[in-house]
């Protein structure tokens, strides 16, 4: 099927829009690109059905004594989709609304997002199905640490290394850390990343992943010719790797002009003092009740008059629903799947450049592999060094999607999917399988 480009003018080959048949299930969402993908490189049907299937998935029941003395029992997730590349990596999330689809998709991500930047890991992810929020700390580390044990088999630094995701952080990784090398009988640093400093860490990991979407986001924007100085941007979550992202694009001459987090969302046509912005959500935790900027919905922040729209919160914030008010010429995916498969169709026919996530926020993965290679040799590098190699990375991998964009026709997320697929598909053929 082919649409014109309202800006180029050009047509240009989209997948049918049958071929997305859910905006909700997060697997068969982000597998309907895949689908396209693989058609278009005519990928053979033997290696297809393997790249299409998870190698593993891991279901454990994590009993845990609260603080009154009750015995609650979890359910936890681990998904090893694809290891042909190397070992298995992804972050473990706590949250009430895990799925197993949800860990899969999740993991097939990982696993195209490695490819894509060109690093020697597979895909995986975790989860344990948990509020948080209502557990104490010495809860939350006997949940760490039995569901650390209850997947022991399937960690370590050749086979599977987690990383903090959704509602877990350097703490958490300190107890999986510790857990796995208690039952090693030594310490085992390269077992996770995302860890604290002190004790293995790699300098510049936090900012890691905000910092790979200010890179393509200003190879984007010299691609289109648009100056960084003066360049709109609005943010929608103003967490971690939103707040970097921003802080990092204002240092550069953009203007942030609009952000958000879960209080609500803020605007300021004349743009806001990031500094500031960072202080106050240090103090109070959140954006609301800041002074210097008129209160908008999430919903209006998407819409709002931008050059650059950087969605860094949740996934599935972009639908059919709302695709069409959009009007920021440059998309640069902060958050894993924040727009739907339908949706891609209509921001395509509008001519919006979509930085996909699998490229676009890769920045994190290739931070905790240089921490993973820093812990393997002893030796760790100073942070100007991590945030060079970071940008020379993430500037070929920008690269090489467009190139493959250009050569076949597609949009940038199937160019990444195209090419990550490529990566991995060539390793099957190199290994053989297995009989």
């Amino acid at each position: 099927m082919t649409s014109v480009n309202v800006r180029t003018g050009q047509d240009v080959v989209r997948p049918d829009k049958d071929t997305f048949l859910s905006e909700e299930n997060p697997f068969e969402a982000m597998m309907s690109r895949f689908d396209y993908a693989a058609k278009r490189l005519s990928l053979d049907a033997g290696l297809y059905k393997v790249l299409r299937n998870p190698e593993k998935q891991i279901v454990v029941s994590i009993p845990v004594q609260r603080d009154g003395g009750d015995v609650e029992v979890y359910t936890g997730y681990r998904v090893l989709y694809n290891t042909s590349r190397g070992p298995a990596k992804g972050g473990i999330r706590f949250d009430a609304n895990v799925t197993l689809d949800e860990v899969t998709a999740l993991a097939a991500w990982m696993t195209w997002k490695c490819a894509v930047v060109n690093i020697p890991f597979g895909g995986a992810k975790g989860g344990v199905i948990c509020d948080p929020g209502t557990m104490s700390m010495g809860e939350l580390e006997r949940l760490t640490r039995r569901y650390t044990s209850a997947i022991i088999d399937t960690l370590g630094p050749d086979s599977d290394v987690p990383a903090p995701d959704v509602n877990t952080n350097e703490r958490v990784m300190a107890w999986i850390m510790d857990t796995y090398s208690m039952h090693k009988r030594h310490t085992v640093t390269s077992v996770v990343t995302g860890k604290p400093v002190a004790m293995g860490g790699s300098l510049g990991r936090r900012e890691a992943t905000g910092r790979g979407c200010m890179i393509v986001t200003l190879e984007a924007l010299k691609r289109h010719g648009m100056p960084v100085k003066g360049a709109r941007v609005a943010v929608q979550g103003f967490g971690n790797v939103g707040s970097v992202a921003a802080d990092l694009l204002a240092k550069q001459g953009a203007v942030i002009v609009a952000v958000s987090d879960k209080s609500g969302g803020l605007y300021n046509a004349n743009g806001f003092v990031v500094a500031d912005l960072l202080k106050w959500v240090e103090e109070k935790k959140v954006l609301a009740g800041y002074p210097n900027g008129e209160a908008i919905t999430n919903e209006q922040l998407l819409a709002s008059n931008c050059d650059v729209l950087l969605p860094a919160a949740m996934e599935n914030v972009i639908t059919s629903k709302n695709a069409a008010t959009i009007q920021a010429k440059i998309i640069c995916e902060g958050a894993n799947g924040p727009t739907t498969a339908k949706a891609d169709a209509i921001l395509e026919q509008k001519g919006i450049f979509v930085i996909p996530d699998i490229l676009a926020n890769a920045g994190g993965v290739t931070v905790s592999y240089f921490e993973w290679v820093q812990d393997r040799s002893g030796y760790f590098w100073d942070e100007d060094t991590v945030n060079r190699r970071l940008e020379r990375i993430m500037g070929t991998a920008f690269e090489e999607v467009t190139t493959m964009a250009d050569k076949h026709a597609v949009n940038m997320r199937i160019a990444a999917y195209m090419l990550a697929i490529e990566r991995v598909a060539a390793v099957h053929r190199l290994r053989g399988m297995y009989a």
